[in-house]
This record gives C-alpha cells, structure tokens and sequence, in this order.
C-alpha cells in the first residue's frame, strides 16, 4: 500500500462492499475504525442510490485498543444478525484493522449463529478492489454451493434440446460501481432473446442467495466481466462441468464473435451477420464522414476488460491509430500485454497516474480514452478525452440507458468517442484564429461567455512553462525561441504540439540554431518529414 494524491482502486474491502451492496439479503460486517466508514458515500453519491448499503461497521476508536476488541466485534455481529436477519453474513476488516489480527470471521464462525457465515482474508497491503469483488464474490459461491460440487457431474451444455426448452444462462460478472453494468444487462438480455436464449440467474447484481444457488441449473455461464467473475466461472467449469464463455461483447466485432461463441457453446445453428442492421457504427465507419476519423491517434488506460474491448473498436471499426494501451489491474496485465502486441506496442501496467501523464504526454495522442484520472491529465494537456472505464465521476453514470455492450452499446461507444474530437477540433479552430478580428468580434465557443478567458486559461500555462524552458535554455547555452517562433508554433494543433516542439529544438541543436523562428521550424518539419 502506498499514499497516493489518486488512486485508480480502493481497498479490497471496497470491493467486497460492492458485491454486498450490489445483492439482496447479504450483509456485511466490517472490523473498521471510525475513519473507514467513508466508503457509504461511493454508493449514495456515485450510483445515486437512495439507501446506504447493508454494511455494519464496528467503528473502534483509540480508546477502544486498550481494551478487549475481539469481544466488541462479537457484540456488533449479534447485533447486526438480530436487526437485519440476513440470509447470509459477510465478515471481514478493513486494511487499518488488518493489523490488530482480531480475526473477526473465525470469531463470527465460532458464535454459532444461524445464518451462513462467509468469512473474507483480504490483504489490503498486496490486493486492489477489483481483487476484493472478485474474492467475495467467489467465496459466496463456493460457501454456498461447496456441497454441491461434483468434479464429474457430467454437466451437459445441450440437455435444452432432449428437455424440449430453450437454452438458459447466468450472466456473471455485474456489479454496483462497475461501469454502465445496469445498462448492459438489459442490453445483453435483449441480444440473447433475440437469439432464443434465457437468462437464468444475474450476480451478483440484484441476485439473492436462492438465485446464487440455482446457478448450476443453467446450460452456461456468461462471464461479462472477467475482473469480477472469472474466478467463479473457472471454479463452476471445474466442479460443475459448467463452460463459460470467453468474449465481452462490446464493440461490433466483438458482439458477432460473442453470439458465434454462445450458439457454438450450447450447439445452436449459427445466424446471418446482422451488425450492419443493428448499430450505426458500422455504417459511419464505411460513409465518407467517417474520413474525418481516420487515421486519428489514440492512448487508451482503463480496467483491463474496457481498454482491451476499447482498441480493438479503435484499430478495427473506426480506423484510428492506437499509440498507447495500458490497464491499472495487475490481474488483466497478461491479457493486456497480448493485446498490446497485436498492435505493435509495449502495454503500461501501471497504478501511477503521474507515470500515466508521462506516458500520455510522450505519446502526442489526439484522443485519449480512459478513467476520469485520464479526464483530468488530458484537461491539463488540452487532448480531448471520452470515459470508457471506472474509476468514474458521478458523470459518467447517466440517469438514460447508457450501455457499452451489445448493438446499443457500439451506438454509445460511437457517439462518446467521436463528440470529444468534434468539439476539440471546434476548439483548435478557436485557437487558431485569435487573432482575426474578423473571426473572434463578439464570437462564443460552446464554453459560453468564458470562452475567451477559458482559451487564455489554457494557454497560460503552456506558456509559463515555455519561459520557465527558455530562460533553462539560455542558462544551458541551448536554442531559445523567438517570438516569431513562439506565433508558429501557437498554429501547431495543440494535440501534436509538443511533439512539433520537442523535434524542432532537437533539430535545431543538430544543426547548430542558437535562435528558433517559424524558418526554423518548417526547415525541422521537412527534415523529419524526410
């Protein structure tokens, strides 16, 4: 563990909360100082919840450590069984009481109370939350069906056709504080009744402990996010016989491959491609618009399931240039690094948001598809920047349906991804004629009455830091740049003008330029051109 200004995941003990709170009748109790409740606000003020979720902290305090905590653990645990009369008990600790060892799930164990006991060992100094969901949610699964499981069950994914029924599936993975998993469960739904598919069981978004145990009477799992399911899926393959599948249908490639790889799994004749008729993506990419996009480069950092879907969509649909690829999930980076290959580049697995900031700003992207870190780092950068993962604000959970998965879902990707480009392109216009009177009497950018001060409150930046790096110029006998040389550049669009910078300086030092002009500069241009 380590301080940090951001953080791209919580805890892991915030990971189990958002299963708790994303199912019904589950409760949680959470061995936690009085500093660590702030977690109650992730729920109510990012997903507009209007209940808090079901979590009871025993809230210890300095003065509580002299005395016997394993016994105020006890209390909270009878009391909390005897007020909500859960179906099933959660127990584990936050990363403060982790190391007062009190071992609060062996003590709820040992109380013999009458509802299943799920005891959670999360390592809050080694593990992230995404690891904390993904562990919850695997414990309550094999705690619940552990008896059940049989290595040879012989489960058979085509029983529908001798049983006269159509085929069910759990579609697995969902959760509370996942990014547009509301939105894309009706969307998958939709797509697999289309396709004469039902959907058995949903976790653990909504589900309830009767429907956890009645996941293994479906013909296959659906694992719709592998940071949150895969174990579990893995686990059911392996003591129920249960195949899963592989694909995470967003984007329009991706969804064909996911209807292909579902009616291949459960032996149901293939369909006609039906992409062209379903999402509006697929014809922008193939219009004469779409010209406008090609060919545009772009840095993506997110969850490992939504940047790995994100570059296929940007290499493959929409004709852009992905110069960077990356995840925070140290448990996605082999994935990742695969698909960093593919495209020719090194994968950033990383937690850092300033190696992040590096990387982006190394890379000269016109468009950067990320977290709202990502939103913040292009803000500063002046790239235009679309949310494609969590970490997210409050934003990017929109009241209208919203998804990311299924034909809809490249609908959305679509618009979300093009909208930033259009509007920075609207912006470099702006900036490129400030100076005509003509252009900027009376006008107005789409920021309102701020836009001039707005553009001045971007540019003034760049340009401290740019006499911050001349006056270390001139004190290391290096190229300092003109005044004429500084209007030059200021036509450079802003998204390649630091690279444009960087190469004309180290032009000019090659050739021995003690002053940079716009000479200067178009001779750099020709010669890197060359």
């Amino acid at each position: 563990m380590e301080l940090t200004l951001w953080t791209y995941e919580g805890p892991p003990h915030v990971g189990a909360m958002r299963i708790a709170a994303s199912m019904e009748g589950i409760h949680y109790l959470l061995h936690a100082p009085q500093g660590d409740t702030y977690a109650d606000l992730l729920f109510t003020m990012i997903e507009r919840r209007g209940q808090r979720p079901p979590v009871t902290y025993t809230t210890f305090q300095a003065r509580d450590l002299g005395g016997d905590t394993a016994e105020l653990v006890k209390g909270h645990i009878s009391e909390a069984v005897e007020r909500f009369n859960p179906d099933a008990l959660l127990v584990g600790e936050s990363c403060t009481a982790e190391l007062i060892q009190d071992q609060p799930g062996s003590l709820a164990s040992g109380m013999g109370l009458n509802v299943p006991v799920i005891s959670l060992e999360l390592p809050a100094y080694s593990k992230k939350e995404n690891w904390g969901a993904a562990e919850t949610f695997y414990q309550l699964i094999r705690g619940l069906l552990q008896e059940k499981a049989n290595d040879h069950s012989g489960h058979n994914p085509t029983a529908w056709k001798e049983q006269g029924r159509k085929p069910t599936v759990n579609l697995l993975g969902p959760s509370l504080l996942g990014f547009r998993c509301r939105d894309d469960i009706l969307e998958i739904r939709k797509l697999l009744n289309e396709n004469g598919i039902d959907v058995n069981v949903v976790a653990p978004l909504g589900a309830t402990i009767a429907d956890l145990k009645r996941i293994p009477k479906s013909d296959l799992n659906i694992c719709l996010y592998p940071e949150v399911a895969e174990s579990v899926c893995s686990w059911l393959e392996r003591n129920f016989g249960m195949p899963f599948s592989k694909t995470v249908p967003i984007g329009v490639g991706a969804t064909e491959d996911f209807i292909k790889e579902v009616r291949e799994l459960l032996e149901m004749p293939q369909q006609k491609n039906e992409s062209t008729d379903k999402s509006k993506l697929t014809w922008y990419s193939q219009s004469v618009d779409s010209n406008y996009l090609t060919g545009k480069r772009v840095f993506i950092f997110g969850d490992g399931t939504h940047a790995i879907a994100a570059a296929r969509i940007a290499q493959k649909e929409l004709g852009f240039e992905v110069v960077g690829l990356g995840t925070y999930s140290r448990e996605m980076a082999r994935p990742t690094r695969a698909a960093a290959e593919k495209l020719g580049l090194k994968a950033l697995i990383s937690n850092d948001y300033l190696e992040v900031e590096s990387a982006i700003a190394e890379a000269a992207p016109e468009l950067v598809l990320g977290t709202q870190m990502e939103r913040h780092i292009a803000k500063r950068l002046g790239i235009p920047c679309a949310v494609i993962s969590t970490p997210m604000h409050v934003q990017d959970v929109p009241a209208r349906y919203s998804p990311q998965m299924g034909w809809e879902g490249a609908n959305v990707i679509f618009d979300t991804w093009v909208h930033p480009l259009m509007m920075g392109l609207e912006e470099h216009l702006i900036g490129m004629f400030r100076h005509d009177f003509e252009f900027t009497d009376g006008h107005q950018s789409h920021l309102g009455h701020l836009g001039g001060q707005a553009h001045q409150e971007v540019v003034q930046p760049e340009k401290q830091s740019q006499d911050i790096d001349d006056l270390h110029d001139a004190e290391q006998s290096l190229p300092i740049w003109t005044s004429e040389g500084k209007e030059a550049l200021a036509k450079i669009p802003f998204f390649v003008r630091g690279k444009v910078r960087r190469n004309t300086e180290k032009y000019a030092r090659q050739a021995g330029c003690r002053n940079i002009d716009s000479e200067t500069l178009y001779d750099a241009k020709a010669h890197f051109k060359a």
